[in-house]
């Protein structure tokens, strides 16, 4: 008897030191590398690479007029698009379901949003500010980006892997892409969102949560 009752107890602690593993084990997300990300999004010299990517580092102007840099991403964690001001079809929808996420998420004190304007000669700090009271931007936390053109499509390019088309960032370039791209904390890729579906945006909405957890 002593013997069972022995081998009951071993089983019962099993059992429960697996059951709290398993209930406490946190949900992650990905890590995406260029390899990873669909060929066409990725460019040339880039898609092997299977590891270490991050966002190169950049210095933009945001709508309040200051300078912009990774410094003033530490330790954030942030969604990125492209848009233009001017743009009639998708930017609109975008912008709308942007301030959903800024709205979703006011109270995830490490959360930011970037959007980066991809005809920054027409889009000028006091344009970019009166866009961005059109959408109640918080202009804390949602910061609208201009400066040189070539600097945005390579970013765009090259460290989000937002666009499917090719280009130098030459006048007669030019970017036009719903996408929406989560990068943590160390500036590594973590999720890519269709910023014109509502489902996709519902998502992008959960992920952040889950990546805010990977942090606490």
């Amino acid at each position: 008897m002593r013997s069972i009752s022995a081998f009951l107890v071993i089983l019962a602690v099993g059992i429960g030191i697996a059951y709290y593993i398993f209930t406490s084990r946190k949900e992650t997300l990905p890590v995406f590398h260029p390899s990873e990300i669909n060929p066409r999004l990725v460019d040339e010299e880039l898609q092997n690479k299977s590891e270490g990517h991050i966002v190169a580092d950049f210095s933009l102007t945001n709508q309040l007029g200051n300078n912009i840099t990774q410094k003033d991403l530490d330790g954030k964690y942030y969604v990125a698009d492209f848009f233009f001001t001017q743009c009639p079809t998708i930017c609109p929808v975008m912008s709308g379901n942007m301030y959903k996420v800024q709205e979703a998420l006011k109270d995830e004190e490490d959360f930011m949003i970037l959007s980066h304007s991809v005809t920054p000669e027409a889009d000028s700090v006091s344009v970019l500010f009166e866009y961005a009271e059109r959408y109640e931007a918080d202009h804390r936390r949602w910061w609208f980006l201009t400066g040189p053109k070539p600097e945005i499509y390579r970013l765009a390019r090259k460290s989000y892997f937002a666009v499917l088309t090719e280009g130098d960032g030459g006048l007669q370039d030019f970017v036009h892409t719903e996408n929406f791209v989560l990068v943590d904390k160390e500036r590594r890729l973590r999720g890519f969102y269709d910023g014109t579906r509502q489902t996709e945006i519902d998502r992008l909405i959960a992920d952040v949560k889950i990546l805010s957890e990977e942090y606490k």
